[in-house]
């Protein structure tokens, strides 16, 4: 696996760890996000569940790239998702920015993992 690989699947996975992780324990901060996108607690908190497993498979994937691949896919249709809701929220750039930063590493991680299964 390339290095660019392995590195972008180790930062993307501890930002949705963390992330996931405040979601599942409903911080505060996750609390006003959900109510601002229209979610209840628990919603939310299944996303953060959704965020953590992807993690999960994009630290398996470094030993088995197709795992990696099948969690970027699932990240990336998250993000896509979460996209939406800041359209339909009203957000601006500013409030969709790190969706819009997370999501397209997430697919270059995506594109470098596809380029591993298939050779």
């Amino acid at each position: 696996m390339s290095l660019a690989a392995r590195i972008l699947s180790v930062v993307i996975a501890v930002l949705f760890t963390a992330i996931g992780l405040a979601k599942v324990a409903a911080l505060e901060p996750m609390r006003e996000r959900a109510a601002h996108a229209g979610f209840g607690v628990p919603a939310y908190r299944r996303l953060g569940v959704l965020e953590v497993t992807g993690a999960a498979g994009l630290l398996i994937g470094l030993a088995v790239p197709q795992v990696g691949l099948a969690a970027a896919l699932g990240l990336v249709l998250l993000l896509v998702g979460a996209f939406v809701v800041h359209v339909r929220a009203g957000d601006g750039l500013a409030e969709m920015m790190p969706a819009i930063v997370v999501g397209t590493a997430t697919v270059a991680c995506g594109l470098l993992l596809a380029s591993e299964v298939a050779s």
